[in-house]
C-alpha cells in the first residue's frame, strides 16, 4: 500500500494505491471531498440527487445504452453522495481495465443532464421518502439528528424531503456537478491487479474536469440540552434513539473505541446489553456506538421496546451512562474488550478492498498509512486506570438526548 501522486493539469492527484495479482480485478474509486451532503445548501438533498443522476449514463448513450455496454462486460461503474464526500467507484476485470476506465471518463465528461433522467432520479427518491416514513428506525434517527443538529444539514437525511425533492431544478444538479466535481478536491483509491503506470487511466479520465479550488470542510457540534422529542405512530414497539456530544481528542480515539465497545457495542456482555435485555427484559437488544467523522462527532444508540416501557428504558440508559463516567470499567471487562478487537478487527484486512478501504479512509482522515494496526497496538497496550481516566473525562456523553416513535399509550 502506498499514496502515488498523478499530475493533472498542473494538480496532484494523490492516489491510494496497492497491486495484487491474486485476483483479475481491478477497483478504482473517485472521491470528491466536501461535496456530500454537507454542502447541500437550502436545497436538502441536492449532493444525493447529483450522485443519482450521475448514475443516469451519458448525454449520448442515454441511462439504458450506457447501462447495457457496462454490463455486458461485468462492469460495476456506480456514484454515490454521502455526508462529507460524493464517490465514484468503478470495479471490474482487468481485461476491461481501459473501456471501464474509458467509459468512466465519458460520464465525467456529459453526464446525462436531462430532465427526463432528473425526473426518473426524482420519482425514485420520492418513493424512497415515502418508504421511509414507516421505516420507524428511520424516523426516530432523523428525529435524533434534528435535535442534535438543529438547522444544519445533519438534520435531515442525505435524500433530503418530499418538498426539498419535488421543488429540484435541473440547473442546480448542473451547478452541484459543475461546482463539486473538481481536480483541488479529488483523490482516488486503486487497487487489484494493476500497475502504477495503469493509474495513467484514472488520470487520462478526470482530466476533463476543472481545477477549481480547495473546499473547506464545515465543523458541526451536537446539542447538549438533553432533549426528548416523541413522535407518535402506528407502532407496536418504541424505538428509541439516544445521543449526546462524544470530545475524544484524535490521539485518544482508541480509548473511545474500547470505552463504546464495553458501554454498548460488544453486545452480549455490554453494560447496556446486560441490564436492558438479561437483567430486566426490556428489549431484545440495546446498544450505543461512536461516529468520529471528519465533521462531527458524537455517541449515539438505539434499543426497541414495548410502549408502555419506554420510560423505564430511557432511565436505565440514562443510569447506565452516568455509573460508567463515574466508576468506569473492571479489569474483566478491559480484558474482555481487547480479546474481541484485537481478534476481530485484523480480520477486515483479509482482502485487497477491504485493505483499500482501510487506506483510503487513514488518508481521507489525515493519517499515515497503517495507522489501522498501530491503534491495535495501542488497544493491546492500554491500561485500566488510563482508560478510566479517560471514561471519566468523557463526561459530556451524559448530556443524552432522545427521539422516541412510539404508539399512543
Amino acid at each position: 500500500m502506498k499514496i502515488l501522486h498523478l499530475d493533472v493539469k498542473g494538480a496532484k492527484i494523490p492516489v491510494v494505491f496497492e497491486s495484487s495479482k491474486q485476483l483479475p480485478v481491478a477497483a478504482v474509486k473517485l472521491v470528491f471531498k466536501v461535496a456530500g451532503a454537507c454542502r447541500d445548501g437550502e436545497t436538502a438533498g441536492l449532493a444525493a440527487m447529483a450522485a443519482n443522476i450521475l448514475n443516469e449514463g451519458t448525454l449520448s448513450l442515454g441511462s439504458a445504452e450506457f447501462a447495457r455496454l457496462l454490463e455486458m462486460r461485468a462492469i460495476n461503474l456506480g456514484a454515490d453522495a454521502g455526508f462529507e464526500t460524493l464517490t465514484i467507484s468503478l470495479n471490474c476485470l482487468k481485461e476491461h481495465l481501459v473501456y471501464a476506465c474509458e467509459m468512466l471518463g465519458a460520464l465525467l465528461r456529459e453526464p446525462n443532464l436531462t430532465n427526463e433522467a432528473l425526473e426518473r432520479c426524482k420519482a425514485v427518491t420520492l418513493g424512497e421518502i415515502a418508504a421511509s416514513e414507516d421505516d420507524f428506525d428511520h424516523v426516530a434517527r432523523c428525529g435524533l439528528m434534528e435535535i442534535l443538529y438543529p438547522k444544519t444539514p445533519l438534520a435531515y437525511a442525505n435524500f433530503g424531503t418530499a418538498k426539498s425533492v419535488e421543488n429540484m431544478k435541473l440547473e442546480q444538479v448542473k451547478d452541484f456537478i459543475k461546482t463539486h466535481l473538481n481536480l483541488a478536491n479529488l483523490f482516488i483509491s486503486m487497487g487489484g491487479d494493476v500497475s502504477e503506470k495503469e493509474c495513467e487511466l484514472a488520470a487520462k479520465a478526470v482530466e476533463i474536469l476543472p481545477v477549481g479550488a480547495v473546499r473547506e470542510l464545515p465543523k458541526f457540534s451536537p446539542s447538549a440540552k438533553r432533549e426528548t422529542k416523541e413522535i407518535i405512530k402506528k407502532s407496536e414497539q418504541a424505538y428509541i434513539y439516544f445521543g449526546a456530544p462524544f470530545e475524544a481528542d484524535e490521539n485518544e480515539r482508541f480509548k473511545a473505541r474500547v470505552a463504546t465497545y464495553i458501554l454498548g457495542e460488544g453486545g452480549f456482555g455490554s453494560r447496556l446489553m446486560e441490564e436492558i435485555r438479561v437483567k430486566r427484559g426490556l428489549a431484545y437488544s440495546a446498544y450505543a456506538r461512536n461516529i468520529f467523522a471528519m465533521s462531527y462527532k458524537q455517541i449515539f444508540g438505539y434499543m426497541q421496546t414495548k410502549n408502555d416501557k419506554k420510560d423505564e428504558a430511557i432511565a436505565v440508559i440514562k443510569d447506565e451512562f452516568a455509573k460508567f463516567t463515574k466508576s468506569g470499567v473492571k479489569a474483566d471487562e478491559l480484558a474482555q474488550a481487547k480479546k474481541f478487537l484485537l481478534g476481530s478487527l485484523p480480520l477486515r484486512q483479509e482482502t485487497l478492498f477491504a485493505r483499500l478501504d482501510i487506506a483510503q479512509n487513514e488518508f481521507y482522515e489525515g493519517k499515515k498509512l497503517g495507522d489501522f494496526v498501530r491503534e491495535l497496538d495501542k488497544i493491546s497496550a492500554l491500561k485500566l486506570g488510563d482508560l478510566n481516566d479517560f471514561i471519566a473525562r468523557r463526561a459530556e456523553i451524559n448530556d443524552l438526548s432522545f427521539c422516541i416513535v412510539r404508539n399512543e399509550i
